[in-house]
């Protein structure tokens, strides 16, 4: 059985994106950064030396899209109920940029990093987005309810360069002048949670002889 090669091991997704329902926001929020964490890795695999970051316009966006598709079932797509599309929803936010969208839905409490991979890094049209340069601006947000989680990733790119922008490949300072833009974390909330879920998915993969599992190549 072969797989495209995915990034390395340190696939947040796979190790730390299983919603806890009873954790309420704080698990959302380690899944939506480990979205951007691995769009992130899946940018620089693909030659981008930018790296792209969080914009609070875009996960205003993408959090409008999340609330309406979770409670809206017929939804499943970019479109929401009042007709919107990431660009309406994006400008309406004051972002003035391209957008694009990618939305996850999986028909329970919680989403595994393998769901989510399936949906997105496999999905042609879900990976050319992913893996754009030009998209250097993200918003992530995700919920969920008793039999439905919904994830959605926007993904923006800035109107102009940055002023003073810094040399391809180097990391920007922070600073309280640009408030647009927040750090991300290769990691985001790292901790020994994070193995124990590890060990979990890799289980029924080893069981069936399938080794490295998905989303897991050698090193």
């Amino acid at each position: 059985m072969r797989y495209r090669a995915l990034f390395p091991a340190t696939m947040v997704l796979l190790a730390g994106a299983v919603l806890d329902p009873a954790a309420g926001h704080a698990d959302n929020r380690r899944l939506n950064e480990s979205v951007v964490a691995n769009v992130y890795t899946v940018q620089h695999q693909a030659g981008c030396t930018n790296d792209v970051s969080i914009n609070p316009q875009l996960q205003a966006a993408a959090q409008r899209h999340t609330n309406d598709v979770l409670n809206n079932r017929d939804l499943d797509g970019d479109i929401g109920s009042d007709g919107s599309t990431p660009q309406s929803r994006a400008e309406a936010t004051g972002f003035s940029g391209a957008v694009a969208e990618t939305v996850a839905i999986h028909p329970a409490v919680a989403i595994t990093g393998v769901d989510l991979i399936n949906q997105w890094y496999y999905n042609p049209a879900s990976f050319a987005i992913m893996s754009n340069c030009s998209n250097n601006q993200i918003g992530v947000w995700s919920e969920n309810s008793l039999d439905r989680t919904v994830v959605v990733a926007v993904y923006g790119q800035s109107p102009q360069p940055p002023a003073n922008a810094p040399s391809a490949g180097a990391r920007p300072p922070l600073s309280a002048a640009e408030p647009v833009n927040a750090p991300l974390s290769p990691s985001p909330d790292y901790d020994g949670t994070d193995e124990v879920e590890y060990f979990f998915n890799w289980l029924p993969w080893i069981l069936r002889g399938v080794y490295p599992p998905p989303a897991n190549p050698p090193r």
